[in-house]
């Protein structure tokens, strides 16, 4: 992260040129909206101009979070009252702030869901470190953490509709863009639950690759829960996804090196390879991040599916 800083400050001479100005953008859009690895930065800008974080989601006078037209349309879908328990016990003590802000960022998004269904969905926020609501947490399945450092810290979701209940256990800052996606699909989950599901008969029917990855990543797969193994799933692509970040920040820097000695002397042909250059390396590496994620959903979809064939 400094050395984006630093090549960010570089940026600055009187003499940048219109071409330098959109390398730029071009560079901090990629970092920070596709890895997630300055998440912490983009949190002192937004406290900077909304005050301090709001954990229960409670409107705080910034403009409301636009949800994506997928998650509108599921949500003009709802029939039936959706409840929404959203779980932020975190010990002020030894949690960091980008978490605490990460936590502010999730009851935002879910009081834009609730504005969005218009009456049919209520988020109750817990966010007191007291025993009741850490039972609550508990009997939700919300996942405990913190332990090694200090108080027992609770960061979850549970979605109960029509007496059934789906749960996202732990919530990271690392899936802050995933969340919205597999908040919604949880709550298609909940509304399908109830209508005639076709079930695969064999697993042979499931995704061949996914499979294999799962029983490499899982072998005792009997043994292991849905949520367990999605969690091993997610764990994994989450080390993947900071490798391939690595690796990014790696070639980003040594293309934007590239770009600045050949601004600084090099002729307009190598300035354009020097640029095209830099073009490739970030197309290259948005496609590896999609990649990882693409894979990451297909080893849980392959994981729910053969649990439901062999439970």
């Amino acid at each position: 992260m400094e050395h984006l800083l630093a090549n960010n400050a570089a940026w600055t001479k009187p003499r940048r040129t219109g071409e330098e100005a959109r390398v730029l953008g071009i560079t901090l859009v990629l970092v920070f909206l596709l890895l997630g690895i300055a998440v912490s930065a983009m949190w002192l800008y937004r406290a900077a101009h909304s005050g301090p974080a709001n954990v229960s989601g409670e409107p705080t006078g910034s403009q409301p979070l636009a949800l994506s037209e997928s998650t509108k349309a599921v949500l003009a879908r709802l029939d039936s009252p959706l409840e929404i328990r959203f779980y932020a016990l975190l010990d002020p003590a030894t949690v960091p702030d980008s978490l605490t802000a990460f936590a502010g960022r999730v009851g935002q998004l879910l009081s834009a869901y609730q504005q969005e269904a218009g009456g049919k969905i209520k988020v109750t926020s817990f966010t007191a470190q007291s025993n009741p609501d850490a039972n609550a947490a508990m009997a939700d399945g919300i996942t405990v953490f913190n332990l090694d450092k200090g108080e027992a810290c609770y960061l979850g979701v549970a979605l109960v509709l029509n007496g059934r209940k789906e749960t996202l256990s732990h919530l990271l800052p690392e899936w802050e863009k995933a969340l919205e996606p597999d908040l919604t699909r949880a709550i298609i989950r909940l509304m399908d639950a109830a209508r005639p599901v076709t079930i695969p008969t064999t697993v042979s029917q499931i995704n061949t690759a996914a499979i294999q990855e799962v029983r490499a990543l899982i072998p005792d797969l009997a043994a292991v829960s849905v949520e367990s193994g999605k969690q091993i799933l997610r764990d994994a692509a989450l080390k993947d996804f900071t490798a391939a970040a690595k690796e990014m920040q790696a070639q980003v820097k040594e293309a934007e090196q590239r770009l600045t000695q050949a601004q600084n002397g090099g002729t307009d042909v190598e300035q354009q390879a020097a640029m095209k250059h830099l073009q490739q390396v970030q197309t290259e590496q948005t496609d590896k991040l999609k990649q990882i994620a693409a894979r990451s959903q297909a080893q849980i979809d392959a994981l729910q599916q053969i649990k439901t064939v062999h439970p």
